[in-house]
Parts: C-alpha cells; sequence; structure tokens
C-alpha cells in the first residue's frame, strides 16, 4: 500500500482513541447509496418474438394506423 492516500487525515487538533473510533465507526456505519441492478440481457428467444417499433406517433387516427401494414 505504498504510495497510496490515507483514507481519513486529520488536519488540525489531537482527537484521542476515543474520539478516533466514534468518526471511524459513524463514517462505517453510514448507508452507502444503493447500487443500480443491472437488468438481465433479454434472451434471443424472447428477442426474436418482440414486435418491432413502427415509430407511430399519438393523434387522431393513430389506433388505426397502428393495425396497417407498413
Amino acid at each position: 500500500m505504498c504510495g497510496e492516500e490515507p483514507l481519513l487525515r486529520i488536519v488540525r487538533g489531537v482527537p484521542t482513541a476515543e474520539e478516533l473510533a466514534a468518526l471511524v465507526g459513524a463514517i462505517v456505519a453510514r448507508p452507502r447509496p444503493a447500487a443500480e441492478p443491472t437488468p438481465a440481457p433479454a434472451s434471443s428467444w424472447a428477442r426474436s418474438g418482440r414486435p418491432r417499433s413502427t415509430g407511430h406517433l399519438p393523434g387522431p387516427g393513430a389506433w388505426r394506423a397502428s393495425g396497417l401494414p407498413h
């Protein structure tokens, strides 16, 4: 671990061992942000059955146009 910066550095004062222990305990006990779960990739079977996006936009007659062939 040579050359790495310390995780914690006291820049002013002389804390007691109890104060340092309380500080380290507070840092360790704090909640960490939850990582975003990575979605499972869709299987080839599921991808092949999924209809392609047609690019229809909402508006008058859009429901009828969605069923028409391209």
